[in-house]
């Protein structure tokens, strides 16, 4: 740790752990569930994660055929694999490996996501991240990342890829790709470096400076980790939700990937029904009567 965070009493404690649960969504795709549902204001301004991953076609060539959105945004990561996004305004995007999709479907979008390969391994995320009030009923848009586009970082034996925000590892100043949005997201995909040698111990620790705050969620999906000053232990499939206060001490091992997932709530009301969220039970109920009557997107 740096002589600053040796310094720095205030680190962020683990307020729970969820390990992430077996679920179908789309036309049957396998995925893994890591959070959604039930009571989301302590995950503000985040509403769901999911990882999907599978060497099995049969768990993913279903794909997510044409479904609505409307009040937040999608956020696809893909880490391996090949996804063809297409939706009612005509637009097409070809998702690779190390590619990002940031979708804001806004008053509404209809879109698919699906496979375009038939065998192999396909593997990465979808975030769902809520929209304030005042821009649940703004028009849809769209930023693509290519893989090359997104910044990366070495630090201290620390692979950082940076998709969105501004954080600090180490007290290196960390720019994500994207940058400007109300809940002012941070999401980095962290991989502890294997030329380092390190032994299996959890021996690599490093520091992660947050916004005050700002909801912070850790999620392993390689390998393990220990949090904190009390070293409390994080296995693959897991997410720890930390305290508002203080910078994200971790400690971890070669080869451990993780994701940190930072973010400003908008303590509003949170309303969700399936591809839905809005601020009302009578804004849901206008957003299903507008999908079935055709209304739900501009002509």
């Amino acid at each position: 740790m740096t002589e600053a965070n040796m310094n720095n009493s205030k680190v962020r404690k683990i307020e729970e752990v969820l390990v992430a649960q077996s679920a179908s969504d789309g036309d049957g795709v396998r995925l893994k569930r890591v959070f959604g549902g039930g009571n989301l204001a302590r995950f503000d301004p985040f509403l769901m994660l999911d990882e999907f991953g599978s060497n099995d076609p049969g768990d993913y060539i279903g794909g997510f055929p044409s479904h609505p959105h409307r009040g937040f945004e999608t956020v696809t990561y893909m880490l391996e694999g090949h996804m063809e996004h297409r939706d009612h305004m005509g637009n097409v995007g070809q998702l690779m490996a190390g590619d990002v999709q940031w979708m804001k479907a806004g008053a509404g979008v209809i879109h698919s996501e699906m496979p375009k390969q038939e065998e192999g391994r396909m593997r990465g995320f979808q975030l769902w991240v809520n929209l304030p009030a005042r821009e649940k009923m703004t028009p849809a848009s769209y930023t693509e990342l290519a893989a090359a586009s997104i910044p990366r970082y070495e630090i201290d034996g620390i692979h950082v890829k940076a998709i969105a925000g501004e954080l600090r590892v180490n007290d290196h100043a960390v720019t994500g790709a994207i940058s400007g949005l109300a809940t002012e997201p941070g999401y980095l995909d962290i991989t502890v470096n294997p030329a380092d040698q390190l032994s299996k111990e959890l021996s690599k620790e490093f520091s992660v400076g947050v916004p005050e705050g700002h909801t912070a969620l850790i999620y392993v999906y390689e390998g393990e980790l220990r949090i904190g000053t009390d070293a409390y232990q994080i296995k693959a499939g897991s997410l720890a939700r930390l305290s508002l206060t203080g910078d994200l001490v971790i400690q971890a091992g070669a080869k451990t990937r993780l994701l940190i997932i930072t973010g400003k709530p908008i303590g509003e009301p949170i309303v969700q029904r399936g591809p839905f969220v809005m601020n009302t039970a009578e804004e849901i109920h206008q957003a299903i009567r507008d999908y079935t009557e055709g209304k739900l997107v501009a002509a």
